[in-house]
């Protein structure tokens, strides 16, 4: 029997600082063959990451130190190699040559001063030794193999005039120049839109059977996983805890972690439902039974009117323009305009979450930001509770501001780093001259921090200090210290583990319930939208495809764009 393509055996990362010492990862071993899809999962903090680093030794040292184990690499039938125990200059070969990565974002690996096609090219000359002509020609020809569209134009743009989904297919080109034997996908499409996620998904398993590689696979998303892998490792604080085959995984999953990471998806759980979290399992090992989940929840035939169509509208939309000039004059004059948002009309009514969906650069965002104020329309009105917030004056909005939040989709950009999040979420009340003591400003922060589940004591703490899930829940804190009547959710819970995802899912529900604000959440992921909305409004190219209730939508679209977004979704998470 061949040996493994790769093997590691006992591995043990730790991190050594002046505080102690972190073991990241926990004596692993797992192997991956020849031609096979091997997923790594687990939250944030499992030591995915980790794993696929040290195969390229891309950790620094220090802090990282290989304290146990060995990696063993074996390419086209040749002597194994413990990777480990190889020099830079060894590892410089064989990086990017016989072993590839493609990372979770593009932007930050791809150079923003160079080409996209002098990057892949670069690579090309410095592995196989090949003329500049030779690596263009091979470049422009791995675009198209990719499906980029005009190859030969891609390969003179720089990585900022490419599309989200254009990006990461220009690093899987770079990725494939030089036919590695072993490819590792780290998180390759956590930020992509289902369509583009399907398109990026069927690549790499194309070019994974037809060259025979190897794949690592690292994701928090199962749905993923059912859809590309061959095996699945379950990982949990280090640790590999459960491994195995992937139907063999989802259909009777053994270990507490395993049960609670499948079962914490939203699509298994009709609307109002509580979701279940990871730690549920943990400490009180529910049981988890997949049969139950074979069908739908809710397919309704015929959906009737709701009660909120009945109430007078909350905001309302009408005629809504928002053009951006796409070309110029020489006079600065605008020629042609890109149409983000085309004449649209809708209503929002008081009480309701309005899920809007779409791919990247259909308008969501534009739209979201329109409706607080934030974007000026070019033409068309928005009119907030009987307010037309284009004719209200500077003093108006600011004071109206109160009542209008957004939560944004990366809360750490969105937080100081420089402030405690104490001091960030009381920033609000001190600008408004809500509380008017120092004192009275603290009890109102402890208190909305415990209103979303964090404690008195992380009041001094900075962002730095907190996890994503932990920082989401201080956005929304500091988005409801003013007692909001609306709030836009712009893809807020889309980088998130599934675990930390359905936690501030059933925490927006329950502080809606508490306070009765409207939402409009903005989501590429229809799974959650269907669960979390009352109606959705699907957009495409600036103009709205479809609205109606949300099971309705999900179950039975109309458009067959609605259609197309929905059969993208993994079959992981599909029902």
């Amino acid at each position: 029997m061949p040996a493994p393509l790769l093997e590691i055996n006992n591995l043990q990362v730790d991190f050594v600082t002046e505080i102690g010492t972190t073991t990241a990862v926990n004596n692993i071993s797992l192997t991956v063959n020849r031609g096979e899809i091997v997923a790594i999962v687990g939250e944030s903090g499992s030591g995915k990451s980790v794993t696929s680093l040290s195969i390229l030794q891309l950790l620094p040292r220090p802090p990282a130190r290989y304290t146990n184990g060995e990696i063993l690499f074996s390419a086209n039938g040749a002597e194994s190699l413990n990777l480990l125990k190889q020099t830079p200059e060894q590892m410089r070969s064989i990086r990017g040559n016989q072993i590839a990565m493609i990372f979770q974002e593009p932007m930050t690996s791809l150079n923003p001063v160079f080409t996209c096609g002098h990057q892949v090219q670069e690579a090309l000359r410095l592995h196989l030794k090949i003329s500049g002509r030779e690596a263009k020609q091979k470049t422009i020809d791995l675009f198209r193999q990719v499906r980029l569209p005009n190859p030969e134009q891609l390969f003179r743009r720089y990585p900022h005039q490419l599309s989200g989904g254009q990006k990461q297919r220009v690093m899987i080109a770079m990725a494939m120049s030089c036919e590695p034997a072993l490819l590792i996908c780290d998180e390759p499409t956590t930020a992509l839109d289902v369509t583009v996620q399907k398109t990026i998904l069927q690549l790499i398993k194309e070019l994974q059977q037809t060259q025979q590689m190897g794949v690592i696979f690292i994701t928090h998303d199962l749905g993923v996983v059912a859809e590309v892998a061959d095996r699945a490792v379950v990982m949990y604080r280090g640790e590999i805890v459960e491994s195995g085959n992937v139907a063999d995984i989802f259909s009777n999953p053994q270990h507490p972690y395993t049960k609670g990471l499948l079962a914490c998806r939203p699509v298994l759980h009709p609307k109002g439902e509580r979701l279940p979290i990871v730690s549920d399992f943990l400490e009180h090992n529910r049981s988890f039974d997949p049969g139950s989940y074979t069908q739908p929840i809710v397919q309704p035939a015929v959906v009737k009117e709701t009660e909120a169509a009945a109430k007078r509208p909350f905001i309302q939309v009408s005629r809504l323009n928002v053009w951006f000039p796409s070309k110029t004059s020489l006079l600065g004059k605008p020629l042609e305009y890109i149409k983000a948002v085309d004449n649209i009309r809708f209503e929002i009514y008081k009480g309701e979450t309005l899920g809007l969906v779409g791919e990247s650069g259909c308008g969501k965002t534009t739209l979201g930001r329109t409706l607080l104020g934030l974007i000026q329309p070019t033409s068309g009105s928005v009119y907030y509770d009987g307010t037309d917030l284009s004719s209200v004056d500077a003093k108006t909005m600011t004071q109206m501001r109160k009542d209008i939040q957004i939560i944004f989709q990366d809360p750490y950009s969105s937080l100081n780093p420089r402030l405690t999040i104490g001091s960030a979420i009381a920033e609000p009340l001190k600008v408004h001259n809500i509380i008017s003591g120092s004192m009275q400003r603290k009890d109102k922060v402890i208190e909305l921090l415990e209103k979303v589940n964090l404690k008195a004591e992380h009041f001094h703490r900075y962002p730095h200090e907190f996890s994503g899930g932990q920082r989401q829940r201080i956005v929304i804190a500091r988005a409801l210290a003013l007692n909001p009547s609306f709030i836009v959710c712009d893809e807020s819970v889309s980088a998130l583990d599934v675990s930390v995802q359905a936690q501030v899912l059933n925490l927006l529900n329950d502080l809606k319930a508490e306070m009765g604000f409207t939402i409009v959440f903005i989501s590429h992921d229809l799974s959650v939208v269907r669960y979390i909305s009352d109606r959705i409004m699907v957009m495409n190219k600036g103009k709205i495809e479809e609205i109606g209730e949300a099971e309705q939508v999900y179950f039975h679209p109309q458009k067959e764009y609605t259609k197309q977004l929905i059969s993208s979704i993994p079959r992981g998470i599909r029902i």
